[in-house]
């Protein structure tokens, strides 16, 4: 960060400082060591978890094995609160998606319909075919294939669909009248009785 300071009179044409600001081939250099650091552990975790596993995810969408929902309500949990207490830190800053009911809507039907033809997401079918499920490949494939579609079309998706319903960035914040504070813990809270239930349940 710089500051503007006025010119004295001793010295109205003060030598240059060194930036304090990094190059920034430095800068795109650390954000992809810290990808594939983060990368690796979040894969590692999922492989861990059994969400890389074909007959969980199936079991998952059959609503016959929630290890996926569980899995995901606890990353929802820790992300939630670690999250917040970096950002009151000054640690981190939020980008916020907006939101777009039209390609929120057509968007998750497409994951859903992918999903349920492949039983891979792309988080889950990374770390299957990094545990040599080689019937990822062909989900890779789609989503690269799919990746490259909605690039070309992108342009003509932000003209015709993103301003179906678009409401701009919304958050709980905004939406209820009490602080951040409260709102990400009384998120957590709730989803870990969500997580309870489930669990108690599925001992059932």
């Amino acid at each position: 960060m710089a500051t503007l300071t006025e010119p004295t009179a001793e010295s109205q044409t003060p030598e240059p400082q060194p930036s304090d600001t990094p190059p920034v081939e430095a800068a795109a250099a650390k954000q992809l060591v810290l990808g594939l650091v983060f990368g690796l552990v979040f894969g590692i975790l999922l492989q861990k978890g059994g969400v890389a596993k074909f007959h969980v995810l199936i079991g998952q969408l059959m609503l016959t094995d929630y290890t996926v929902v569980k899995v995901m309500l606890s990353a929802v949990i820790v992300g939630a609160v670690g999250i917040h207490l970096m950002h009151r830190m000054g640690l981190v800053e939020l980008h916020i998606k907006p939101t777009r009911y039209a390609s929120n809507i057509i968007g998750g039907l497409l994951f859903g319909v992918g999903f349920a033809l492949s039983a891979y997401c792309p988080g889950t079918g990374a770390a299957a075919l990094g545990q040599g499920n080689y019937d990822a490949l062909a989900m890779m494939t789609g989503m690269v294939a799919g990746s490259y579609v909605f690039a070309e079309m992108s342009g003509w998706i932000g003209r015709r669909i993103d301003p179906v319903g678009d409401r701009g960035k919304l958050t709980l914040y905004e939406l209820l009248p009490v602080n951040r504070t409260l709102i990400a813990l009384g998120f957590a809270v709730a989803l870990a009785v969500v997580l309870l239930a489930i669990e108690w349940l599925a001992v059932r």
